[in-house]
């Protein structure tokens, strides 16, 4: 993972406001794909030295531009009145430890049942690299607290952008909200997939080999659009 190494000089008004209604977008995508239920889930977005967080227990479709909730690294509410989510711990952990421009937790069903099942989503298909190898599963730990948060970055080790906490749901970062979310969408989606498949009565699915997932990583490295309107990171 690497090492924190962001500019100290301040962001304006007008690039918080713009991260906040991209915050809140992607916060209310997460209810409108089936992501989460209600506010059960949140979202971060990194700008300067501020992360800026959804609030605990507000609906996402009440969300206005005045609600704009900013804390510092420590935590430390810095601008805004609403209290931050729950969940602020695993953020600010992945901010403090990896280049995370973005992060994206969700309670995703598919996901949620197979971190009950399994300590490792089995790499059926080859997106399984874009989130840096077979997803793991972090063991089970009260929601908010730091045992959560360590158990989260143990599980991300070694260049993992996505894990799973057992009983409880996903947890994916990036570089841009875009990014973040659809690492939390591919990983809902193998979830799916895989479970879809253990299902057929009497059949066991076929699983790449660590020869193709290699492969297949190290070809996703170099996919999509490079520059301002694309990203190399995405999936075929």
């Amino acid at each position: 993972m690497a090492t924190d190494e962001r500019p100290t000089t301040g962001p304006t008004s007008a690039s918080l406001e713009q991260a906040w209604d991209a915050l809140v977008a992607t916060a209310r995508r997460t209810v409108t794909d089936g992501l989460v239920v209600g506010t059960s889930g949140n979202v971060s977005v990194r700008v300067g030295d501020l992360v800026l967080v959804t609030p605990t227990g507000v609906p996402y479709e009440r969300l206005t531009p005045s609600d704009l909730l900013a804390v510092d690294l420590e935590g430390t509410r810095v601008l805004g009145t609403l209290a931050p989510t729950s969940e602020l711990p695993m953020h600010l952990a992945l901010y403090r430890a990896t280049d995370a421009g973005a992060v994206v937790h969700t309670h995703a069903v598919h996901a949620t049942a197979v971190s009950t099942l399994v300590d490792e989503l089995p790499p059926i298909h080859y997106m399984t690299g874009a989130l840096g190898g077979p997803v793991r599963v972090a063991p089970y730990a009260l929601y908010g607290t730091g045992e959560l948060a360590d158990g989260m970055l143990a599980a991300l080790s070694g260049g993992r952008t996505g894990c799973l906490l057992r009983n409880h749901g996903t947890i994916t970062y990036g570089s841009t909200l875009a990014q973040a979310y659809d690492r939390t969408a591919q990983l809902e989606w193998m979830a799916r997939l895989w479970l879809t498949a253990t299902a057929a009565p009497g059949r066991t699915p076929t699983l790449l080999t660590e020869r193709e997932l290699a492969e297949a990583t190290s070809k996703l490295s170099g996919y999509g659009q490079s520059g301002p309107s694309g990203s190399a990171s995405g999936g075929a």
